[in-house]
This record gives C-alpha cells, structure tokens and sequence, in this order.
C-alpha cells in the first residue's frame, strides 16, 4: 500500500517476501531499495523505501520509485528465465563417444550402422582383438571395426574358449578395450548373455555402457565353446528368440548398441534349422545375423539369399567354413567379414619363435622384433609425450 504524508512518499509495505535482492540501486540523496523476496510465490504489492536527507515531493520520488521497480522486475524476470532454462539445458554427453561428424558427438553404434549402410559398395574387414593393445594395433592399422573375440580374451585369461571366463572379466575387457579406441567401434562378444532372458538384458546394458557399438548374442547351451570345436548344442528355438527379444528389448528400451544374432544350429540340427533362426531373429529386431560355419560356398550362398538384413562371416583359415575373397564374399551378400583368430595366432607364432631363438641361440632374432622407437610409438608413448606439451606449464 502506497502512502503519502506532508507532500512526501513514506512507505510501500511488502505484500509477499522472494529469495534475494531484487534491485539495491544507490542515489545520490541516500538510497532506493527493493526489498528481500523469501518465498516462492509472486508478490502481490511491491515493497519499496526511500530513505531520505531531504524532503523531496512525492510527484518528484514517485516516477524514481516506479522506473527503478520496472527496473528489478525485468532483472528478476531475467534472472529466472535464465535459471529455469539453465535448468533445461541437457548436460554435456559423457560415456560412449567415440567420433565427431560436423560437429555433432556420434555414438559408437551410430558409427556402426554407417558402416553397414556402405557395406553395399564393399565388405567390412573386421580383424578380432582381446586386449586394448591389439584394438589399439587395429585402429592404426586403418580399419574401421574390430570385434573383442572371446576365444582371444578367454586365451589372454589362460582358458580355453569354454566360457571358463565370467561376464564380468569380458565386461572388463570390454571397458579397456573400447577405453583405447579413438575413433573406430568395436562389437563385443556377449556368448548365451550369461543366463537367462533378464540376464541377456543386463549383459546389454553393461556392454552399451563400457562403449561397444554392437553385442553378439549366441543360442548355445552354456557353458557355449567356440563353434569350430567338437561339442556344441543349442537351446530350442523359441528359447533362443527369447534372447534375442530381450536383447532388443534393452537396445529400445535406451541403450544404443547394435545386436548381432549368431546361431551354431548347422552343427547339429542342420542348415535349414540355421536359417530359420536367423530369419527369426531378423523378426525378433536383430540389427545383423551370424550363422556360424556353414559347410560350403552353396550353404553361404543360401543363407545370404534366405535371410534379410546384414550378415557376418567367419574367416578362419583351418576352420569349417570355406575360405573366400573379400570380393567374393561381398557378391554371396556378407556385410561384415570377420577374421577371429588372426592377431591371436600370429602373435602367438612370433612369440613361441623369439622364445626358442633365446633358448636355442641366446638371443631373439632381430627379424622377429620390432625396433624400440617403432615398439615406443604403438603402445602410446609419442601420444603421451604430445599430450604432455600441449598442457606443460612451464
């Protein structure tokens, strides 16, 4: 309420309080205020105060008062608009990145699927790592996509491929490898899900979280082993959809990763049971099928022509399945050509020699090392050292 007395403005009470000042202005006669606000709510009448050393005329004060009122309203007003969309603002992503595309953040399983919509102009060579130092070989090497094997990490472990290693040790694995990745993605190897339907579920989720672009989910009886080795059975169809929906069912649910479907079923129900697997993974959501080690080039050519959708094949030189050219397997129809147990054997043989040549001659043989500032360059130090400079201090 407003209130004049002897030509002079007194008071304006406060009708409700707000948190913090509105406005304190200084003049030169003393000082012009708006009072504290404490609540939430609106205020209804605004509180003002002149305090002065001089008895000015109300006609002259009010016009001060109001201007300086419009004034803390439309700073108040401000201050709110911009704390509540401050508010709205969506933080910065943080977790599964891994590339830049015009200036927008693209998820690994993005990146994925950009690579499988060109797979149309070319195959996809997909060498397999186990560990963050041969993701790290991969990715210089210039290809675009590796696959963490579990044949490989189980290897690493000291194990056979018999799933003797945990969930938890591949999630590890799967942290460093992606962890060591700059700008290309990694499918992960995610066995039968390590349990049931829910399990699959979480082995999903975990995956997506530690950054792989895609997740391999299998129908075999656990304990599964690798599908090259004697021994494998399945778990009945409808069981093995079921996996496959409740690993779509986390993908659409919000984690971004793609799903990749493998059956073993040629092995011991034949081919026909294969394809009809993979074409109802494809209905269950699948992003991409993996009928592992069919026989022959006719069998490859069916389950290409049978099946929607991208598919991946095996290249293991001593394995079951017929090794091709890339050219040929893009013309039978494979998007993605997988090639498991490369870096693993390889490195396995220049190991077992250098450890024989120190045994037998008392040194390694040159030829099978690796100079030391080649060797400095591929496990990080130059990155390091760049890194270093770029924040020194002094």
């Amino acid at each position: 309420m407003v209130v004049f007395h002897s030509s002079r403005l007194l008071l304006l009470k406060p009708a409700v309080k707000w948190e913090g000042w509105i406005l304190g202005f200084p003049l030169h006669f003393h000082h012009l205020c708006i009072c504290h606000w404490g609540g939430q709510k609106l205020p209804g009448m605004l509180g003002l105060q002149v305090l002065s050393k001089h008895h000015l005329p109300a006609a002259a004060v009010l016009p001060l008062c109001l201007s300086a009122a419009c004034v803390g309203w439309a700073l108040a007003l401000w201050r709110r608009t911009r704390r509540d969309t401050t508010r709205l603002t969506p933080p910065k992503m943080s977790g599964p990145v891994s590339c830049v595309n015009g200036g927008h953040r693209v998820s690994p399983a993005s990146k994925l699927r950009d690579l499988l919509a060109d797979s149309q102009s070319g195959i996809i060579v997909m060498p397999c790592c186990y560990d963050a130092l041969t993701a790290k070989l991969v990715e210089r090497e210039g290809f675009q996509l590796t696959f963490m094997t579990g044949f490989g990490v189980s290897a690493v472990h000291g194990f056979a491929d018999c799933q003797l290693v945990s969930y938890h040790e591949m999630l590890e694995s799967a942290f460093r490898i992606c962890g060591s990745l700059e700008g290309i993605c990694c499918i992960g190897d995610g066995d039968t899900g390590y349990g049931n339907a829910v399990n699959v579920k979480r082995t999903v989720r975990g995956y997506a979280q530690a950054g792989m672009a895609g997740i391999m989910i299998e129908d075999q009886v656990a304990p599964k082993r690798c599908g090259h080795t004697k021994g494998t059975t399945v778990v009945p169809r409808a069981e093995a959809v079921a996996r496959i929906r409740a690993a779509c069912d986390a993908r659409d649910e919000g984690q971004d990763i793609c799903i990749m479907a493998r059956t073993d079923a040629r092995a011991t129900l034949g081919l026909d049971e294969a394809i009809a697997r993979c074409v109802a993974f494809v209905e269950a959501g699948a992003d991409i099928t993996f009928l592992e080690a069919p026989r022959s080039e006719e069998e490859m050519k069916r389950y290409c022509q049978e099946v929607p959708g991208y598919k991946m094949v095996n290249m293991l030189p001593s394995g079951k399945t017929p090794f091709l050219s890339h050219q040929r397997l893009h013309d039978l129809g494979f998007a993605i050509a997988a090639y498991p147990l490369s870096l693993l054997s390889a490195g396995l043989k220049a190991q077992q020699a250098a450890l024989q040549s120190l045994q037998t001659n008392g040194s390694v043989d040159r030829g099978l090392e690796l100079d030391f500032d080649h060797l400095k360059d591929i496990v990080g130090f130059n990155h390091y050292y760049t890194e270093e400079d770029r924040y020194r201090t002094s």
